[in-house]
């Protein structure tokens, strides 16, 4: 709430709407990460909503207003199901559709519907790093006069990099996107973002008013997001673009995909099948199959040189691999690869001396 951070919140926010290529008038908010910033752009599109069917949500509530459809797809990340219940829509009352093999929604099934409509797409599958078909869930939500939702946590950033422009086409036509800053910037946690098309939208849902509270004649964040008291997170955001600038947020975003590309490539050529298409950061792994993988995990994470987790694919246990450092490059991408085939021989020692 001081005047030096008003001022780098607006100075940050001319920057990340720049770098990003979304729409000029874009309102930036900073909140405690992606969920809540999910949950705050969902609020605004509830609000935003409602109020073109007459119905005032800040005064009157849910209770009696006209019900709207919210579409997702069926690999919509958890977080966002969560903030849609955070926000009274429900995490169940919700059309779901279908999504390919690789995790994207599948925008030829989408229900013939009336308006208005919210749907949520998703730039950047946690376990695979797919992309939603923008322009085509956007000319749907278009025809229905509704208000498309990107969940961008950590594939947002891809339109940074000029390179994932086929990735990204038709991502800008949203009305909102929510982001992590602690993913490809590297900032700490606590660091998420919402962007709202039209900032009105955002002061709609969340203006505070209070007779202590200082004059409203300059940003404050209160009256953007759902805090009142809250750390000043655009500055290590502001340190971050003020040390890298616009071309090296997006040298971080592609050696991140080609560090992923590289790991992929390397299991790939020793018998491990790589599930996904490696277009971004993220690497499906799978070693010969999900009760094998688990005993790969355990030995890698045992090994301790470095780290990936679990999912969940196809209904059986994969290893999922998520580049995002800015200090990895494609020295890191063998060594990482020989410690997963080093782990791999080990498990399978294991397996001839029993």
């Amino acid at each position: 709430m001081s005047p030096v951070a008003a001022k780098l919140h607006g100075v940050v926010s001319e920057w990340l709407v720049d770098v990003l290529g979304l729409p000029t008038a874009t309102g930036v908010a900073f909140v405690s990460g992606a969920t809540v910033a999910n949950a705050s752009c969902l609020a605004a599109a509830r609000d935003a909503l409602l109020t073109k069917q007459g119905w005032d949500v800040q005064a009157d509530g849910l209770f009696g207003a006209p019900p709207f459809t919210v579409v997702v797809g069926a690999h919509a990340h958890s977080t966002l199901s969560k903030s849609l219940g955070l926000v009274g829509l429900g995490r169940s009352r919700v059309h779901v559709v279908p999504a390919d093999d690789q995790g994207r929604m599948r925008a030829d099934l989408l229900p013939d519907i009336e308006g208005p409509v919210l749907a949520c797409a998703q730039a950047g599958d946690v376990n695979t790093g797919a992309f939603d078909p923008f322009d085509a869930i956007a000319d749907w939500v278009a025809a229905r006069d509704g208000w498309l939702h990107v969940d961008g946590a950590f594939g947002l950033w891809a339109l940074a990099d000029p390179s994932r422009a086929p990735l990204v086409a038709g991502l800008d036509r949203a009305d909102s996107w929510a982001t992590d800053g602690h993913k490809w910037l590297n900032v700490t946690y606590d660091c998420g973002i919402a962007f709202v098309r039209r900032p009105g939208d955002l002061r709609r849902t969340f203006a505070a008013a209070a007779d202590y509270l200082p004059p409203d004649d300059r940003f404050e964040a209160m009256h953007h997001t759902p805090q009142s008291s809250q750390r000043a997170r655009q500055i290590e955001v502001w340190a971050v673009l003020r040390a890298v600038g616009r071309e090296g947020v997006a040298d971080l975003v592609s050696r991140a995909c080609d560090v992923a590309v590289a790991i992929a490539d390397r299991l790939r050529s020793a018998g491990f099948a790589i599930l996904n298409d490696v277009a971004l950061n993220q690497v499906l792994v799978r070693y010969v199959d999900g009760a094998t993988t688990e005993r790969l995990l355990a030995e890698i994470q045992a090994d301790g040189r470095i780290w990936c987790g679990p999912t969940v694919w196809s209904g059986e246990t994969a290893m999922r691999i998520s580049v995002s450092s800015w200090q990895t490059d494609l020295d890191d991408a063998q060594y990482a690869a020989d410690v997963i085939l080093d782990c791999a021989a080990r498990i399978g020692r294991h397996e001839a001396s029993r």
